[in-house]
């Protein structure tokens, strides 16, 4: 008993934990240091008192009108270029080092009647091979009609010179999205066109061009290019860093205030309608507000955000202690509220901080919540879940009533969409209706407001993504909440319940008379379970499975003894005992090696409970009497069924055996039987654990002998029927 206690106690220890961590992190999400008495909309009454000014602020401007100015301040600051100079001087150092060196390689051939072997690294062999050329014509004056090569280098030099003069920028042509440019040098800016300057690339045809008016011959040009595209250089470079350093300072200079209220200035009246203007003055008032709060006032609001979301929370707390004891004593399901709960508050959280001019709200996800908690538990739950979260998302947007109302509807469709649901497919069946409740919803007070159709075009836009992403969002969050918490849904139980499941499978081919019973019994669980409140899925599912261990040994059970031996008559009763009791562990064994849920494995012990078995029990005391044999001997090891479904499937179990047996079965046999068993399970204490009332008992019974009834009723003996049961063959006379 101790052990008891310490256990709640611990178990209700965590759920304080979680309740804790959740309402902080809640918290945490609240919009910071803002005044969140009230929330306004464009178009609407103020029903308030005047609103006066206790102290001066100033007015921000419409985000729209702000980020408008932003841009433009940003487009108006010219692209920084940096003037260098020390870049055209290493570049015709470079060239005339390079040209001396060149003639100096070239004449050293020439003197040696040799044939080159070294060849400048930028230069092809072809290049080179003509500017030899040209310098043995030149030594042997054969070159009066054109220049030679010091001539030729010393043109280059010129026309990279003029180039400078002009001014090479170090981009290509067409990416600065400018017509102007500034050139910084010193601290002096200069703004000049951008087409007043060549790029790297139009420079370098500009060499070419000039060098085809020296009228070389065309071997000779082509090298003189190559030679002098190599010294061209930019000598007026962009500047990224100093472009965005004047970027911020124009961003700094645009104001995000449009104006000023003065102290004890009326912002809005009673009764008058809320504009654009108006609503920017009562969220700068709002602003203003919590700027001014102190350390103790922050603390003080902090603790009035705790109080508000653990009063919302612990509504759905007394609603689940309440009326779903089984969910509020598994803290594994009370985590995954927690969770669920903390995934939709961080989305309209982090959609609080996107600022941008559109609906975002409208992709807080609530519906898809609505539904995975409606799949995972039932409507009921679902309902009272997406009050709950309309409540604390709509708080988490500054108390916004439009946005909880609307998704109140779309998250209450939602539910409702899926409560019954047969497969998982069905889940995108609610984008549909999700979408409808978010469509009116958005009309409706989009027309209340006067807002422009433009305007409810768009929310709808952002509310169709909503409505086509939460399906989606659902089956996959189902399918990872069913494997990491362990969760059994009605589309689990669905799947379960196919007859091409492995082991009804081998239970159908090895052991057919169990498995026809299991049938018959799966069909009066279901109606009797539908009957009380019970789960009627779950008790089918349940007697399909319960007896699944006889798959092992089907023969040690009469149902599947197809030809009338009988293995216990040659065995003791204690041996036959330990037979038949054995193929409840080895179901267990392999419901779990199939990975059945635990509400399945359950049927399988509970279905049994630790009734006697009365048979061998009797036939014990017969042949060793009474006072020689202990009766506990001859009892299932349980436990006792806990569940009302469980329950449904031990009193089934014993009523759908009892009456086939009967030979000639009419409705006073079938009723007295099934008194019987169920008065028999209740003196024994079978039903002592599970939560089933009389009123439960009187209805189960009247559903059992409506069904067993049905299944057993008298049929017509055909003609000649006697005979063919025993075999004699008959032929018809014309």
């Amino acid at each position: 008993m101790s052990s008891e206690m310490e256990r709640t106690k611990r178990g209700f220890f965590i759920k304080i934990i979680i309740g804790f961590i959740t309402v902080v992190l809640i918290v945490l999400m609240f919009p910071k240091g803002e005044s969140i008495e009230f929330e306004v909309s464009e178009g609407a009454i103020w029903l308030y008192d005047d609103l006066i000014a206790p102290f001066s602020f100033p007015v921000k401007k419409a985000e729209s009108i702000y980020q408008a100015e932003l841009n433009q301040a940003r487009v108006s600051v010219y692209p920084v270029f940096l003037n260098k100079p020390e870049n055209k001087n290493v570049s015709i150092d470079s060239l005339r080092a390079y040209s001396l060196l060149l003639i100096k390689t070239i004449d050293f051939y020439i003197d040696a009647d040799s044939v080159p072997s070294i060849n400048p690294t930028f230069l092809s062999t072809t290049s080179f091979s003509k500017f030899l050329n040209l310098r043995v014509q030149e030594r042997n004056l054969i070159t009066g009609r054109i220049p030679g090569l010091n001539k030729l280098f010393s043109s280059v030099e010129s026309i990279i010179l003029y180039i400078y003069s002009i001014g090479v920028l170090d981009v290509e042509e067409g990416s600065i999205m400018r017509d102007s440019i500034a050139v910084r040098t010193g601290n002096f800016d200069r703004i000049e066109p951008i087409s007043k300057y060549f790029s790297l690339g139009n420079a370098k045809d500009e060499v070419e061009k000039e060098i085809k008016k020296l009228n070389y011959p065309k071997d000779v040009e082509t090298a003189a290019i190559e030679f002098a595209v190599h010294f061209v250089f930019s000598n007026i470079a962009y500047s990224k860093e100093l472009t965005e350093e004047e970027i911020r300072y124009a961003e700094g200079n645009v104001s995000s205030y449009s104006g000023i209220v003065n102290e004890n200035e009326r912002i809005i009246a009673r009764h008058d309608r809320i504009t654009k203007d108006v609503k920017l003055k009562i969220e700068s008032y709002k602003d203003a507000k919590g700027d001014m709060i102190g350390n103790e006032s922050l603390f003080l609001q902090a603790l009035g955000k705790f109080i508000h979301i653990s009063l919302i929370l612990s509504l759905l707390v007394a609603y689940i202690f309440l009326f779903r004891k089984k969910i509020y004593y598994d803290n594994n399901k009370i985590i995954l509220f927690a969770l669920v709960i903390l995934f939709v508050s961080l989305i309209t959280f982090l959609i609080n901080q996107v600022e941008v001019q559109a609906p975002m709200q409208y992709l807080i996800f609530i519906p898809a919540a609505s539904m995975l908690i409606t799949i995972m538990f039932d409507s009921r739950i679902g309902f009272y879940s997406t009050v709950i979260l309309t409540l604390i998302t709509g708080a988490l947007r500054g108390n916004d009533y439009t946005f909880m109302a609307m998704n109140l509807i779309a998250g209450g469709i939602a539910v409702y969409s899926v409560r019954d649901i047969k497969n998982r497919s069905q889940i995108f069946r609610s984008f549909l209706f999700i979408l409808l409740g978010y469509l009116l919803g958005i009309i409706a007070f989009g027309l209340e407001r006067f807002a422009p159709w433009s305007t409810i075009l768009v929310e709808s836009a952002f509310a169709a993504s909503n409505a086509l992403i939460s399906p989606a969002l659902t089956y996959g969050l189902l399918i990872f909440f069913e494997r990491l918490f362990n969760i059994t849904t009605d589309l689990t139980l669905l799947e379960l319940s196919n007859f091409d499941k492995p082991l009804l499978k081998e239970l159908s081919r090895k052991a057919p008379g169990t498995f026809n019973h299991s049938m018959t019994m799966g069909t009066i669980a279901e109606a009797a379970a539908e009957k009380i409140g019970a789960n009627p899925l779950l008790a089918r599912v349940g007697a399909y499975y319960h007896d699944v261990g006889k798959t092992i040994t089907p023969h040690n059970f009469v149902e599947n003894q197809l030809n009338n031996q009988n293995v216990h008559e040659n065995l003791t009763s204690e041996e036959s005992v330990k037979l038949i009791a054995r193929h409840v562990n080895e179901g267990i064994a392999l419901a779990k090696d199939h990975n059945l849920p635990q509400e399945i494995v359950d049927f399988i012990p509970m279905h049994h409970g630790t009734m006697a078995m009365t048979y061998f029990y009797e036939r014990a005391k017969k042949i060793y009497g009474e006072e020689k044999v202990n009766a506990e001997d001859f009892r299932y090891p349980g436990p006792k069924p806990n569940t009302k479904e469980t329950a449904i499937v031990m009193l089934a179990d014993g009523c759908e055996s009892a009456v086939r047996s009967i030979e000639n079965p009419d409705p006073d046999k079938v009723e007295n039987i099934i008194k019987n068993i169920f008065k028999g399970r209740i003196s024994d204490g079978q039903l002592d654990e599970a939560p089933i009332t009389f009123k439960d008992i009187a209805q189960m019974r009247e559903e059992f002998l409506n069904i067993l009834l049905g299944q057993h009723h008298k049929r017509i003996k055909y003609p000649k029927q006697d005979e063919t049961e025993k075999g004699i063959e008959t032929a018809e006379k014309e």
